[in-house]
């Protein structure tokens, strides 16, 4: 029984995602209070009926007591968590027990980043949002709202199976030779002769990565480009599996080839498969979905069953066409979110990925519109503590100091836009308010203020939304320099593509470490700084094995190291940057801790305490670590503070002192340059 609504202030739908038992269970409801005669009403109808009440109640609080609760427990034990942005409610409800309120509040800001990943600054007025996740074609807003309900089915599978997922750090593939080969060629070749072809219409390629599964081979950003956040990565990462699903089971090789080329200790060798022959190089021209085999052995029945299923599948997304992202990016002159890309996700092979991300021409435009958004925020923020309009238009940026700025921007749209023209007019209004004083001024003015967001919000909305789908559709990487980036990277990687779906599924394993500290079963070990992790792997497949064993003891220990992470976030949320704790037969650890750019341990500092009802703590829907950096670095200025976190799980029969020793040697061997280099 799960659920997530959001919803305008005024019950009206704006997207929903329900799992099979929720639905049903709403079907059931609503389709036994029909009369005779009618059928049952639209699924969109019921869900918006059951929850008005809620919705009508959390709108009532907060106009009449300027507050209201984030959640709530029924007398069935379903759990409701509510959150509002703006004028959008967020509503996550759980009746299974699978779920807690942190996990709500979690999948909340995740659908939250996912939106603005999407709809970028249009995210910034209720207004245009709720027409973005609201189309009057009906068909468009289905396919949409399938569009986010499969973002976040994916999501909630990474989560429950994936490491990096459960504590939102990105985890790169352990093979230095390989990983540095491609990382050069990705500079010298791909992005060098991308970004030179007359073909790219304009846009340059600031980025790219391979993926393989959900993990990181090789990463690569131009010169010019801005680092790009931990929480777009993961996010993007999310994009692509669920453009491209990951069936692991399928995608790689037989479980004899995993024994043999797991790599599981430094001992452990692994010879690529010879190169392919001049008609294998024909054949690896040939698009990928068709490469599978012409004859194969399968059971009549089932072959139809699938071929039924594949005619209900919605059909795969056209590599070509490039999805609008709106990502962060950090300059000189400040740091700007959601600013537009382009992001190709191209397929290579089953399992295995490059992503592109280009800078878009007219992405100028989108950091004109944030800086005027932000002055106008700053204004009607200074408006509402109840400054007087002149002295509330001294702040810094003043609107004196963007009037000409902002009257070149409106002149460079053109005044055969439209949305120009409103912004135009708008924007006159204002200037006039300005100049003019008396009885109720701050009132109209920061209504003036809302407007002028809003019209600039339209134009961002022109720019990169609406045009993204027609006119500027041409304005792109070229069909033929995306079919050749794909067949550069799949020639350079044709002998190690086995190898990498082997090694993504035995990336670390324990054998290497189990000399050095016995008693150790499992570890994470993550840096914040940079928003990377190490973990030995665990595969709870039927077909895979891993050193914790096969079936319910491996299952055991994953649903003891998920249960940990939970643990500890609660313990960091209250302040707490050490925890240890025995659970029958394990003992755990969790530290966080702070070195300078020498490795040199600071001392440890007090943590803030956040309220219960606070974004959750993590990287991926806020991130928690860049704000507790900030924290920390203000009593270490001039230094480099770097962040660290460290879980492990022991047996509990190694005594203490011994455990604490281990935790302290395992964090300094992990980060070993020698080791890991690439980290």
């Amino acid at each position: 029984m799960k659920c997530l609504l959001i919803s305008s202030q005024s019950a009206e739908v704006l997207f929903h995602w329900t799992d099979p038992e929720f639905y049903q269970n709403v079907q059931a409801q609503y389709g036994a209070s029909q009369e005779d005669g009618h059928g049952l009403p639209a699924f969109e109808d019921s869900i918006s009926t059951l929850f008005a009440p809620i919705i009508i109640s959390c709108i009532t609080m907060v106009d009449r007591l300027g507050d209201s609760y984030t959640s709530f427990t029924t007398e069935n034990n379903h759990i409701y968590v509510l959150h509002q942005f703006d004028e959008c409610l967020y509503i996550a409800v759980n009746g299974d027990g699978e779920e807690g309120e942190g996990d709500l509040r979690r999948k909340i800001y995740v659908m939250k980043k996912m939106i603005e990943v999407m709809f970028g600054m249009v995210t910034l007025s209720s207004n245009l949002l709720r027409r973005e996740l609201r189309p009057q074609d009906t068909e468009q807003r289905a396919r949409l709202w399938e569009h986010l309900q499969s973002l976040l089915e994916t999501y909630s599978h990474l989560r429950e199976n994936d490491q990096s997922f459960l504590v939102e750090a990105v985890e790169r593939l352990i093979h230095p030779t390989l990983c540095e080969q491609c990382i050069e060629f990705l500079e010298r070749r791909l992005v060098q002769q991308l970004n030179s072809s007359v073909e790219r219409a304009g846009e340059e390629v600031l980025h790219a990565f391979i993926l393989v599964h959900t993990k990181l081979l090789a990463f690569y950003s131009s010169r010019n480009a801005s680092t790009l956040s931990t929480s777009d990565l993961l996010t993007l990462i999310i994009m692509s599996q669920n453009m491209y699903p990951s069936n692991t089971d399928e995608d790689d090789p037989n479980p004899e080839d995993i024994e043999s080329t797991s790599g599981s200790g430094p001992e452990s060798f692994y010879t690529p498969e010879p190169s392919p022959t001049d008609m294998d190089s024909r054949s690896s021209d040939m698009p990928v979905r068709e490469s599978t085999p012409l004859f194969e052995f399968v059971d009549p029945d089932v072959q139809m069953a699938e071929d039924s299923l594949h005619t209900l599948e919605v059909p795969p997304p056209d590599p070509s066409t490039p999805r609008r992202v709106f990502l962060e990016v950090s300059l000189k002159d400040g740091l700007f979110p959601m600013m537009p890309h382009s992001m190709y996700c191209l397929p290579l092979w089953p399992g295995i990925t490059l992503v592109l991300l280009t800078k878009i021409p007219t992405s100028a435009v989108a950091m004109s519109v944030y800086t005027f958004l932000e002055a106008f925020a700053k204004l009607e923020k200074r408006l509402n503590e109840g400054q007087e309009g002149p002295a509330a238009t001294r702040g810094q940026p003043t609107i004196h100091d963007i009037r000409s700025k902002l009257d070149k921007f409106i002149k460079a749209l053109g005044a055969s836009e439209i949305q120009s023209a409103q912004l135009q007019n708008v924007w006159t209004d204002f200037k006039n308010r300005i100049g003019r004083g008396g009885p109720g001024f701050n009132r109209e003015l920061i209504r003036s203020c809302k407007n002028m967001k809003t019209q600039l919000c339209g134009v961002y909305r022109q720019c990169f939304l609406i045009e993204s789908g027609t006119a500027d559709s041409p304005r792109r990487l070229s069909p033929g320099l995306q079919e050749r980036a794909q067949t550069m990277v799949q020639d350079k990687l044709m002998d190690w593509k086995d190898f990498l779906l082997v090694k993504s599924k035995r990336n670390i394993t324990m054998v290497s470490y189990l000399e050095d500290f016995p008693g150790l079963i499992h570890f994470i070990c993550v840096d914040r700084s940079t928003g990377q992790m190490i973990a030995p792997s665990l595969n709870i497949t039927e077909r895979n094995v891993s050193e914790l064993g096969k079936g319910p003891l491996a299952q055991f220990i994953k649903s003891k190291v998920w249960s940990l992470v939970s643990t500890t976030r609660r313990y960091l949320q209250k302040g707490y940057s050490t925890v240890t704790l025995r659970d029958g037969d394990f003992y755990f650890c969790y530290f966080l801790w702070f070195e300078n750019e020498t490795g040199y341990k600071l001392e440890a500092g007090d943590i803030p305490v956040l309220p219960d009802d606070s974004a959750p703590v993590g990287m991926l829907a806020w991130d928690y670590y860049r704000k507790l950096l900030r924290y920390y670095s203000k009593n270490h200025q001039g230094e480099v503070v770097k962040c660290y976190e460290l879980l492990t799980v022991h047996l509990g029969v190694i005594p203490t002192e011994v455990i604490l020793q281990h935790c302290r040697q395992l964090a300094s061997k992990l980060w070993e340059p020698s080791r890991n280099p690439l980290l």
